[in-house]
């Protein structure tokens, strides 16, 4: 059993709170980090007390001082990248959304299976102690009948986007939809929770740079529907909800989870919420980890087939919406 996982990263702005959870983890060792630009990758290396830095992809993925890679790069780069890495014999966690669409996460899915890599999506809801905690205390709702999922923020570059600036956070080339970017948060955990659902019906504000501005999704299975409401121009204030027949489990957040009640018939309330770090993103580091020291190649928890049934889903509402990336091919 190995005592600590040497770690590169790619990127550097998701990557920044990545590292910042990394310190509570002591099974984590950075050996290296990248950035495209000598400058940046400098400062982020003198930052992060990284002992070496690239700004050549390949050469990182070629050098044989580390045994895991962190990829945090713009969605539109997932597939390219842990592609690489995986055929370099790299370990790869991988920050949602997974990859543009699900043919590519097929086929890095295959190809890590092929090459004896752990591939784990880094989605830190679903990793959460509180995630369990709702997980486990659904029987207490009766019978369910509705998921519902709100996620919505007033982009800090929607004010530039509005003005006439192409901004990386609405920009159509990184496949940086509300759905992908933001709706993941609604949908995993639903997914999770529930399993795929049998029908989708989606509806969106698609913006002129081609990408998803919000959605509404609605969706079906045997016995209860669910509601995923996403939007990146315009806030939310709305908590999330499980409604079952004898409760209804209100969540503040459905990104954070910080605070769960059940509310039921008879008038009581029941907080079932335990304390949380500040930095989320610890939970999907440390099972990463545990398992790569137990010598599996995918998680209990964020499983492949769990991306698969994200990625197929976020294909279908994309479809619907009517948002097309170059690299979706035919489809």
């Amino acid at each position: 059993m190995m005592e600590k996982v040497r770690f590169a990263t790619v990127g550097t702005n998701i990557t920044n709170t990545f590292l910042k959870a990394a310190r509570a983890v002591p099974e984590f060792e950075l050996a290296a980090v990248h950035s495209r630009a000598q400058a940046r990758a400098e400062e982020f290396a003198a930052l992060h007390q990284a002992p070496r830095y690239f700004t050549d992809l390949k050469e990182m993925a070629a050098w044989d001082g580390y045994d895991a890679v962190y990829i945090g790069a713009p969605i539109a780069f997932h597939y390219e990248y842990a592609k690489l890495f995986i055929m370099h014999g790299k370990h790869v966690l991988l920050e949602k959304a997974f990859t543009a669409n699900a043919d590519q996460a097929r086929e890095l899915i295959a190809l890590a299976k092929e090459y004896k890599v752990l591939l784990m999506e880094a989605m830190m809801t679903t990793q959460f102690p509180n995630f369990f905690q709702i997980r486990d205390n659904l029987y207490k709702l009766g019978k369910i009948r509705r998921y519902f999922a709100s996620f919505g923020k007033y982009s800090v570059n929607y004010d530039r986007y509005k003005a006439g600036i192409l901004v990386n956070t609405f920009n159509r080339d990184l496949c940086n939809g509300s759905m992908l970017d933001m709706g993941v948060y609604c949908l995993a955990p639903m997914i999770a929770l529930f399993g795929k659902p049998q029908e989708v019906k989606a509806f969106g504000v698609t913006l002129d740079s081609g990408v998803d501005g919000q959605s509404t999704v609605i969706f079906k299975y045997p016995e209860m529907d669910g509601v995923n409401l996403v939007t990146k121009i315009a806030d939310t204030y709305l908590p999330s909800e499980i409604i079952g027949e004898e409760a209804s489990m209100v969540m503040d957040h459905i990104q954070k989870l910080q605070k769960i009640e059940i509310h039921y018939r008879d008038g009581r309330t029941e907080s079932i919420r335990v304390d949380q770090p500040e930095h989320g993103m610890v939970y999907e580091l440390q099972d990463f980890i545990k398992t790569l020291q137990q010598g599996q190649l995918e998680s209990v928890n964020n499983t492949h087939q769990l991306t698969l049934d994200v990625m197929e889903t976020l294909d279908e509402i994309r479809r619907q919406v009517g948002v097309k990336y170059d690299c979706d091919g035919s489809r």
